[in-house]
Formats: C-alpha cells, structure tokens, sequence
C-alpha cells in the first residue's frame, strides 16, 4: 500500500516554478530520499506534502488523505524535523516534548509515556532536564527527530536533518533514521544534498534539479547506469585535443570536462589509466593527479545534470531563495 501518492504536483512562485508537475507514490515502511542541490525542490515538495503550502495545481495523498481537501487528517498523521531549528532553548528537552504534546491535543499521562519513549529512542533521557540552549547541534537534532515522533505518525518527513553537523554525529543520526525505518516501520522521506547521506540511508532516491525529477531508483540501480569505473584527471595544458582524442576511443562509456579536471568511465579503469597518461602526453597535456574508483552518486548526479552537485549549490539564485522562503513562511 502507498504511503505517499503525487500526481503532477505543481508549485509556483511568480515568475519561479518551484516543483514542477511531480508524479510518484512512496510504499508504507519505506525510506525514500530526495536528493538535490539547494533551490532544487526539495523542502517546496515538502512543505507542499505536509500542508504547510498550498500546491499550485496537481494533487497528493499522504496516509490516504489528500493534502488540499484533509489537512487536518494528514497532520494529524505525520511528523516533521525542519530544516530549520525550531526548538525553544529556554525550555528543556522534556518541556519543549511537553509542549509539542499539548499542541497535538496528547493526554497527559500517554503524553509522558510517549515523551521517555521517544527521549530513550534518541539516547536523550539523562539531558531531558537540560535547557535545550546547552544541547550540541546534534542534541538538538536528535531531540527534533523524538519531537516529530510524538504524535507516533505513519510518515516522517526529515528536511536535510543533519545539515552543518559534523560526520561523525551525522553518522549518529543516520543510525537513529534507520531504526526508526526498520524497527518502527515508520515512513521516512528524507531531503539532502549529502550524497553519502541518501546512499547510505534510502532504498530509493529521486533525484531533483530545477523542480523535477531527473532520476528515480534504487542507489545501486543508479550507479549501475554508468557502468564501469570513474577515472578522475586532473590535467594542465590545453585540454582540446587531448579531448578530441579521448572521445575516438570507443572504451570510454562517459566523458565530463569540469574546469581542469576530466572525469571518464571505462571497464577496467586501473589497466586503462596508463594509456590515458600516454594519450595526454602525446597531446601535450600533463597529468598531476589520477583517481580511481566505483561510480557514485555524486557522478550519477553529475551524468543526469551536467555539472556537480556542489556547483548546483553555488548557483542557486539568492533572489529566488529568497522568495520561496518568503512564500513559505506565509
């Protein structure tokens, strides 16, 4: 059964099409990734399938209700870590729980069982007395996630829930999404831009760019379009006919130039690498560094978009972030 049902969701900011005409469903228990640079779509489709905006045309299902005509019904079903903090930090970690509780209309002795539940889940009990203002970032991030599972949703919805944290507590909120998936069969949808992130965590990963989907499937499926290895060289010299050269040769599936760094795939890309040295040479092009590994889905990313996903980030327009945030908060 569908946790999650679009169709041609659409939404529109002015002159900016945030999400455009978005098709897809989301099975109940899975852990599905939304996988995108900043300004891609990502918290708009959120937002949209949590009630907080209203989409422009289209439609969605989420734990059955449609989201324009039931919102009520679906907020009642879901819960929602923002990527934005959203934590009283004059309160502590139990009183903001409390509080959220209250919100949801929770009575007060299943409303503090749920509260050492959901404290015991994310390892919180013994700061549960702490004003929250003390807590690290990942303390407030994992005290957010027990704070969307109050209400014990069917779907949780996590918008780049370990952005600015550090690995290794990154790696530590991973762990806690994936219990929360496995042991507590809660849907999960989660945004990021973290490439490790949606590999490690997701069964299926969509990926976005400029509100659509540009890819949708399992990690390994994704990876396997490419086929081969990923040879990365970065070269100095007038790369032109060394370039020329490269794209005559047939053993070459995928060929990317990015500033002074070229990144093919080939089948066996550690016997290939010597040739490609000679190739460069004869080309009048030198070679300072080589590297060599299995496709990721940072190439997936790159052969769907055409640039890295890092250069995405850095091309986001201020103005139309602006303005979707703006929106948002209406």
């Amino acid at each position: 059964m569908d946790a999650i049902k679009v169709e041609n969701l659409t939404k529109q900011f002015q002159d900016v099409t945030a999400v455009d005409h978005l098709s897809f469903t989301v099975e109940e228990g899975e852990l599905f990734g939304l996988l995108g640079p900043n300004g891609a779509g990502k918290t708009t489709t959120i937002n949209m399938l949590s009630t907080l905006l209203k989409p422009t045309s289209g439609r969605a299902e989420v734990a059955g209700f449609d989201v324009a005509r039931k919102r009520d019904d679906v907020r009642k079903a879901i819960g929602v870590v923002f990527q934005e903090p959203a934590l009283d930090g004059k309160l502590t970690g139990r009183e903001n729980l409390e509080f959220h509780g209250m919100m949801y209309g929770i009575k007060s002795g299943e409303r503090r069982k749920r509260i050492d539940e959901v404290l015991a889940l994310v390892d919180l009990t013994d700061k549960a007395a702490v004003l929250v203002e003390k807590y690290s970032g990942g303390m407030k991030r994992r005290l957010e996630i027990a704070r969307g599972l109050i209400q014990h949703p069917k779907v949780l919805f996590l918008d780049e829930p370990t952005l600015g944290l550090d690995a290794q507590t990154r790696r530590h909120i991973w762990d806690y999404v994936r219990k929360l998936n496995r042991e507590r069969k809660v849907t999960i949808i989660l945004t990021t831009h973290y490439m490790e992130e949606a590999d490690y965590l997701c069964g299926r990963i969509a990926i976005m760019d400029h509100g659509k989907f540009v890819a949708l499937d399992t990690p390994a499926r994704l990876k396997d379009v490419l086929g081969g290895d990923v040879v990365s060289l970065e070269i100095e010299g007038d790369p032109v006919p060394f370039e020329t050269a490269l794209k005559s040769l047939d053993w070459i599936k995928k060929y990317h130039r990015h500033e002074d760094e070229l990144t093919l795939t080939m089948e066996k890309g550690e016997r290939r690498i010597p040739e490609l040295i000679n190739l460069a040479q004869d080309h009048g092009v030198s070679v300072d560094c080589v590297h060599l590994r299995k496709p990721s889905l940072e190439d997936v990313f790159l052969h769907f978009t055409g640039r890295p996903i890092r250069d995405q980030e850095a091309n986001v327009s201020e103005r139309n972030r602006a303005m979707i945030m703006g929106h948002g908060r209406r």
